[in-house]
């Protein structure tokens, strides 16, 4: 879907009203569900995606989750799907769709529990189009790797691991296509984002309402130039076909794994957004969003550096015993989807309304975002002029210690 921005205000939907009626729908879904228990609804849970209320039934913890027209709310409020009376009439048949985001992500769960590993939250369904999930206890692998930094490299292998069975080859012939969440592309979310004149009036508005005005000029600029190099790399680095597509997590991210028996625990996974490709996706979301993570952080020095070296033996060990045509190779699409997925998360950011409540993390790194695209523009620069990955993958290893200090 275009992410072209109305020029009209009365074409664009309020705040205000998005959220009464994600509430409403959740207020309704939870009667289905529980006519006779005690629900008590809890805190709103900042998102740039969907809706998200925490929930209390009968002592239990909940989440409750709802996607207008399985956009972002971004691109809603910024009026991609035209006014508020036009967005009421489109959702009330979108949620009757079997293929509405909740529902794929209903199944995606499903199927997760019946694959047996990796763990995933409960599941409850999701009556009136909103999603309902046990809330995970314990530890989330983005506070361990702020507490334990000098354990990254076993921190990252540990919920990896059990993505193994996920990502054999034959499981992916057991999804359903129509079950994916193909939304979740690095690839596709970027040639989304920034696809012909759309894409450039999208960057020309970025951080309008966000960022400080003395840095937005900056801002955009390096946006400008680390995204024309990235259509360039994609078009000359990633495959062309399916070859070698397993099924991946999708969003896989270091607040969405939880360990509730400690980091020595079998982790559980929330919010996955299964997809068919090549199985370095996973490893590139995972790294992409520790490094945000710590630019949002800031920790220190010292401990980029650590987070660094950590990283750094992780990917080390996907390529171990590849031939090293191969392996750089990897390393190649591993440095460009990373960029992608970086730029992509940001951007959102920088694009958001004032209105619209966004997490901490994504307060801080629009703050940071002149540190985020310096990083993002060296590292492409060095791969359109010929760098050779290895080269270019240590600078982009040095720039995680600059971004967490």
């Amino acid at each position: 879907m275009s992410t072209a921005v109305s020029t009209s205000p009365s074409a664009v939907p309020r705040v205000e009203e998005v959220f009464a009626h994600a509430e409403r729908k959740i207020r309704q879904a939870a009667a289905v569900l529980w006519a006779e228990a005690d629900v008590v609804l809890g805190g709103h849970v900042p998102s740039v995606t969907g809706y998200v209320r925490r929930l209390t039934i009968d002592d239990r913890d909940w989440y409750a989750k709802y996607s207008f027209l399985g956009i972002s709310l971004v691109s809603l409020l910024r009026g991609t799907c035209g006014d508020w009376d036009e967005v009421r009439a489109a959702q009330a048949a979108y949620v009757r769709r079997p293929d509405g985001l909740m529902e794929r992500e209903v199944g995606q769960l499903r199927f997760l529990a019946a694959l047996g590993r990796p763990r995933v939250c409960g599941v409850l369904g999701s009556p009136c189009g909103v999603l309902f999930t046990r809330a995970v206890p314990g530890p989330t692998l983005a506070s361990l790797l702020l507490e334990r930094p000098q354990d990254t490299a076993g921190l990252l292998e540990a919920p990896f691991r059990e993505l193994t069975r996920l990502h054999r080859p034959a499981t992916a012939q057991t999804l359903g296509p129509a079950a994916a969440i193909g939304e979740r592309s690095v690839s596709g979310t970027f040639l989304r984002k920034f696809n012909g004149l759309s894409g450039t009036l999208y960057v020309d508005r970025l951080g309008a309402e966000r960022c400080d005005p003395a840095e937005r000029a900056g801002v955009v600029e390096l946006l400008r130039r680390v995204v024309a190099r990235l259509h360039r790399l994609r078009t000359a680095v990633l495959p062309s076909s399916a070859s070698g597509a397993v099924l991946t997590f999708g969003d896989l991210k270091p607040e969405h794994v939880f360990f509730p028996s400690g980091p020595d625990g079998q982790p559980v996974f929330i919010d996955p957004g299964l997809l068919r490709a090549r199985l370095v996706v996973d490893v590139v979301k995972l790294i992409s969003r520790t490094i945000l993570l710590m630019a949002a952080a800031q920790p220190s020095e010292i401990t980029g550096k650590q987070v660094a070296e950590g990283i750094s033996a992780f990917a080390e060990a996907r390529v171990r015993g590849l031939p090293r045509a191969v392996g750089n190779g990897w390393l190649h699409e591993l440095l460009v989807l990373w960029l992608m997925d970086s730029i992509n998360i940001l951007t959102t950011y920088l694009s958001a309304p004032a209105a619209l409540p966004i997490s901490a993390q994504g307060e801080v790194l629009v703050k940071r975002a002149a540190v985020v695209c310096a990083m993002a523009d060296q590292i492409s620069d060095d791969l359109a002029v010929g760098t050779k990955p290895d080269a270019a993958w240590e600078h982009g290893l040095a720039w995680i210690a600059a971004v967490a200090a």
